[in-house]
């Protein structure tokens, strides 16, 4: 989806309309959940704390987020994709792959699939998504945000090889900023460079990760469209609009935010054995601390102990603008006992 958060906002508050607009945080605290294409003009982007966000874009109009009215959009989204296939794998709230190599609609072309998906969510959702069409997940993820907003880009099998060979190292997806820097010290700025590094000096500077830039050098993906993506984790995390500057502040703020992630773990009926408390200071430093448990949490006062003991340990000595909680190593609850319900 283009500019997901943003978009929605801005379809449902006519206000918004073509104007800079963040989803998340404030001029002087958080972090930007999204921008819309109109704050990206002025370099705001996702993840950028809002005071930077304000600086580069003094217009830049900020609104809380709203994640039961994405989560209902997303769903709209989601029931359009599987009018044509069951291979769906979602990503997050506004991204996914899909298989369409056999389809509902028995339609051989994977382009006219994409552009009648792309004209559903439209006139379903009234806000646009782009789409990458091509051979394996990394083409089509690299093709889905080649021509933004709106889009529209195949990578056919016989362009695959040149295609990777002229895209900058910095573009390929699954490699970030510090791998790219990485990267370029070897003298490896783009596929073709990249394609020219033996596997075993891949392995020898990035690890097993190492096979795979080796494999989509050369546009190879095995992997496997998997509609079942099984969940990770549960948690949520908090920024304060103004810093936490003692211990009793910190815990108070810990409890909330073991509620919100106990209420969302009874939702889906999951229960964990590792939790972890996110704590990131003033200065934007950020350190976790974890403990897997004996046997999976059975009710909340267990997480919220777990989580004041984790926090305890850590010994914080500077102000807090965020604390988070998750919960990890999940099963099912109907694979063990029921969580513990509050009436």
């Amino acid at each position: 989806m283009d500019a997901f958060y943003a978009s929605i906002e801005q379809r449902d508050f006519p206000q918004y309309r073509n104007k800079p607009l963040a989803v998340g945080g404030n001029s002087q605290r958080g972090v930007v959940a999204a921008a819309s294409y109109e704050a990206r003009k002025f370099g705001v982007y996702s993840a950028m704390p809002s005071r930077v966000a304000a600086r580069k874009c003094p217009d830049l109009i900020f609104v809380k987020p709203r994640f039961e009215i994405y989560r209902e959009v997303s769903y709209q989204i989601r029931k359009v994709m599987l009018e044509y296939t069951d291979l769906v794998e979602p990503l997050s709230l506004d991204e996914a792959y899909l298989d369409v190599t056999i389809n509902k609609m028995e339609n051989p072309s994977a382009t006219v699939i994409a552009k009648e998906i792309k004209e559903k969510i439209k006139k379903t959702t009234d806000i646009t998504a782009s789409a990458g069409v091509s051979i394996n997940k990394f083409l089509a993820k690299i093709a889905s945000d080649y021509r933004k907003p709106n889009g529209l880009f195949v990578i056919k099998p016989n362009q695959a090889s040149d295609f990777v060979a002229q895209l900058p190292i910095q573009k390929f997806h699954g490699i970030g900023k510090k791998t790219t820097e990485k990267m370029h010290k070897l003298n490896i700025f783009s596929g073709a460079d990249l394609r020219q590094i033996p596997q075993e000096k891949l392995i020898r500077h990035f690890g097993k990760v190492g096979i795979y830039y080796y494999h989509i050098a050369r546009g190879v993906d095995e992997r496997q469209v998997k509609p079942d993506r099984e969940r990770k984790s549960v948690g949520a995390e908090n920024t304060f609009s103004e810093d936490l500057i003692n211990e009793e502040q910190m815990l108070k703020q810990l409890e909330i935010i073991a509620q919100t992630v106990w209420h969302r773990m009874k939702k889906i009926q999951v229960s964990g054995k590792t939790i972890t408390v996110k704590i990131r200071l003033t200065d934007f430093t950020t350190f976790s601390r974890s403990k897997t448990l004996a046997q999976p949490l059975y009710d909340q006062d267990e997480l919220n102990k777990t989580a004041n003991e984790l926090l305890q340990e850590q010994k914080i000595e500077h102000p807090v603008r965020l604390l988070g909680i998750s919960v990890s190593n999940l099963l099912h609850t109907n694979q063990n006992q029921q969580l513990r319900l509050d009436f």
